[in-house]
């Protein structure tokens, strides 16, 4: 066939297999990197759509900003450290009570097996006609965080029995100066007997009771008659010129008894236990009881006298 026959107006893709529509919109829609892809290479490089790249990890160090700061804790967090503490400490508190229960129980058992305690106090000799009339221990009867306090009141009981009795010479020194001050040297005698014993036995006996069995009324005891001294002190540092052993103990007794109030509020007594304590102890003595039973005695037949007086009228 001649090229003129041919019709020059005609599509020259018209019997092109490669044209057809179907096949033009398959080849469209191919994924990007298939259609470089020759299943028929010998090379072993996957396509291209496929290739992954490794994870390499950045060189660059991390660096903290310098306004970042730790998290704070939350206030339930203290407030559970604080209870935890207190609890920690109590445990401890405990322990150590439990532990002086112990060592004191112990040393009263062994006591008992030598024949119980025996009054040691004051230490007089045996053949002397009067023996001890209390019985003193630090080791024994006073909790061992409590020993130096007592230990101290005691050496400044003495101090004061010890100042009495060196007012005795000044005074009788005095009067031998001044024959008028003969009423002073009779006083200062009268105070070193009355008022030696009488501390001992109205404020250190009570402030050692009180420590050694946790006693709110011997406290109170103690504090009563320890204030009505030191008053005494202070009239007594006042009466002399310049510097004096009345002074002296004036002092170291204000400062004693600022120590002692501070431990006794740490005990845990109160007025209340002090009464409670004073109730029970006037109700449990044999002597009050039986002053009770016969004031209610006597009450019971006066009133049976006058029932039977009154039906006979």
């Amino acid at each position: 066939m001649s090229d003129f026959d041919r019709n020059p107006f005609a599509d020259p893709d018209l019997n092109n297999p490669f044209k057809d529509p179907s096949v033009t919109q398959v080849t469209r829609n191919i994924p990007p990197g298939l259609e470089e892809y020759n299943p028929f290479s010998d090379s072993r490089t996957p396509p291209p759509g496929n290739v992954k790249t490794p994870n390499v990890p950045s060189t660059q160090p991390a660096i903290m900003k310098p306004t970042e700061e730790p998290p704070a804790y939350t206030q339930m967090a203290k407030e559970h450290a604080l209870a935890q503490a207190e609890l920690l400490k109590r445990q401890e508190e405990l322990e150590k009570k439990a532990a002086e229960l112990d060592r004191r129980e112990r040393e009263m058992q062994s006591l008992n097996q030598q024949g119980g305690r025996k009054n040691n106090w004051p230490p007089l000799p045996g053949n002397f006609p009067v023996g001890p009339c209390f019985y003193q221990d630090f080791s024994v009867d006073i909790p061992v965080e409590f020993q130096k306090t007592v230990k101290i009141m005691y050496y400044l009981w003495m101090f004061h029995a010890v100042t009495l009795f060196l007012n005795i010479f000044g005074c009788l020194a005095w009067f031998c100066v001044d024959p008028g001050r003969g009423v002073d040297f009779g006083l200062s005698i009268l105070w070193f007997l009355l008022f030696t014993p009488c501390s001992f036995v109205c404020w250190y006996r009570p402030l050692y009771g009180a420590f050694r069995s946790d006693s709110s009324f011997r406290f109170f005891v103690f504090f009563f008659v320890y204030i009505c001294q030191f008053a005494v002190h202070v009239l007594q540092a006042a009466g002399f010129q310049g510097w004096a052993l009345f002074t002296a103990s004036a002092v170291i007794s204000l400062v004693m008894f600022k120590k002692v109030h501070g431990l006794y509020r740490t005990t845990g007594a109160s007025f209340e236990k002090a009464q409670q304590e004073f109730a029970t102890g006037v109700m449990s003595n044999k002597t009050v009881q039986t002053a009770a039973a016969n004031a209610a005695s006597s009450a019971a037949t006066s009133a049976a006298q006058n029932a039977f007086k009154g039906n006979q009228m």
